[in-house]
């Protein structure tokens, strides 16, 4: 049976159609040609690409948590799960060993042999240098702990350097080794430790603990930084990325990029509500950013942000509508690798969408797929796949699909096949021949789920580990 058979029995026999939605399509414009829809993507077609395919108004704007419930499922999961941190609770003074077991936690030197760009090997002396870095020696029997805001979207990294390394083998440079995440304007933060040279420091945000450059940080008190982070008058950005209003007068607030799920503070001072930074800001949003003085220590500014632009006066409300919506926000993204290239990866992708809620997840896909966050179905790699498949027939739009390294939210089902959407580096499936196809996404894609393999032995439904909804 070649794959485009199996591919129309495992539709016909395992699954349902849900959507009956006629697709959106591109008009040819005034000018007599119209751009051409071309992909290599198996089952994909120019409808699929479309929000609006897969949204059923009439039963998509239930909501699923109130914001009340939400908050309630933050703060279960933050006590319950240890890759979620309540930073308002980190005490003040941290032990030796305990110091020295939180930079541990992150910096480690690799079991694997690693390349610079131009293919150099990273050698015993340049992990020597790494290590230095890390200032062990300046640990003392107590510790003071500092607290901080994010200034500016700023990678996270394993050591406190910017050099770049990538495995032996890597053939392209797209995955960077030291790369961890990132952090976005504002997020609220615990800093452990400071670099042997005064540029890094070791810092703890509610989900990730590793190494922020100082300058994209600023050290306020412990109740000027969680004053601002539990503010209960805020904006969320809810656009893939949002700008501030440009700023003649303070660059730091000028036109700064923001992310989707970004929490900014509103506040109009009566003084200011005719008059910002000589303009009228009857027309914008005005918020409060946190701004590092010159001495490092925490400030606020007032900034603009257009009511044109895509936010929303607190969280979204949680629907099936909403997370379909906020997902294709994001289509055709390059792929970043813990958020490189001013992007995401597969689980800042899906992070981000539910950040647009008020919902806070584990950073990694690994921690994501393990926890006890939401309804979880788990598979042991000797599962049925027909389970699996039963599964998804009763999933809900944006349950989330682990597989080791990777995770997708589930659009919904067209032609009787599951769709996902996620944020993906590589494209294989099977031909016709039973050769393996192997192109490239590294970006937001959609794409059905039965026909993604891993390699030629396995897909991707037969690695799944966990199928959770969020709720």
């Amino acid at each position: 049976m070649n794959i485009k058979t199996l591919f129309l029995c495992t539709a016909l026999t395992a699954l349902t159609t849900s959507c009956a939605h006629a697709p959106r399509q591109t008009q040819a414009s005034d000018l007599g040609f119209a751009d051409t829809f071309v992909s290599d993507v198996i089952g994909v077609s120019e409808k699929h690409i479309s929000p609006e395919y897969w949204i059923d108004t009439r039963t998509m704007r239930n909501q699923i948590m109130s914001a009340q419930d939400i908050q309630t499922f933050n703060k279960q999961n933050t006590a319950l799960d240890p890759t979620l941190y309540d930073v308002e609770a980190q005490p003040n003074i941290l032990s030796k060993d305990e110091l020295t077991a939180y930079i541990r936690s992150i910096s480690n030197v690799p079991k694997y042999p690693r390349i610079f760009t131009d293919g150099t090997p990273v050698t015993d002396v340049d992990f020597a240098r790494y290590e230095a870095a890390l200032n062990l020696g300046a640990i003392q029997d107590t510790n003071p702990v500092k607290f901080a805001l994010t200034v500016r979207r700023t990678s996270i990294r394993t050591y406190p350097t910017y050099d770049l390394l990538f495995s032996e083998d890597a053939k392209d440079r797209d995955i960077e080794r030291f790369q961890e995440s990132v952090l976005f304007p504002g997020d609220a933060l615990a800093v452990l430790q400071e670099s042997k040279d005064g540029k890094w420091a070791l810092v703890q945000s509610y989900n990730y603990i590793a190494w922020v450059p100082l300058e994209d940080i600023a050290i306020g008190s412990r109740t000027q930084v969680f004053e601002y982070a539990n503010s209960d008058k805020f904006l969320v950005i809810t656009g893939d990325k949002v700008s501030t209003v440009y700023n003649p007068e303070v660059a730091q607030v000028s036109e700064l990029q923001l992310d989707m799920g970004t929490k900014i503070p509103l506040s109009r001072p009566k003084a200011l509500q005719n008059n910002l930074y000589g303009q009228n800001p009857y027309l914008s949003h005005m918020v409060l950013l946190p701004v590092r003085s010159d001495d490092g220590s925490l400030d606020f500014k007032h900034a603009l942000i257009a009511r044109k632009e895509d936010v929303h006066v607190g969280y979204l409300p949680f629907t099936q509508e909403n997370i379909i919506k906020q997902s294709f926000k994001f289509l055709g993204e390059r792929y970043g690798w813990g958020h490189r290239f001013n992007a995401r990866d597969c689980t800042g992708f899906v992070s981000e969408v539910y950040k647009s809620f008020g919902i806070k997840l584990p950073r990694n896909s690994g921690d994501q797929g393990r926890s006890e966050i939401g309804d979880n179905a788990r598979y042991d790699k000797d599962a049925p796949r027909q389970d699996k498949i039963d599964r998804l027939k009763q999933g809900q739009v944006g349950d989330l699909i682990y597989i080791p390294g990777h995770v997708m939210m589930l659009l919904g089902h067209s032609d009787g096949q599951p769709y996902v959407i996620h944020d993906v580096h590589g494209l294989s499936y099977l031909q016709d021949d039973g050769a393996i196809y192997k192109g490239t996404l590294n970006g937001v894609s959609v794409t059905p789920l039965l026909p993604l393999q891993g390699n030629l032995e396995r897909s991707y439904l037969d690695r799944a580990s966990t199928i959770k909804t969020i709720k």
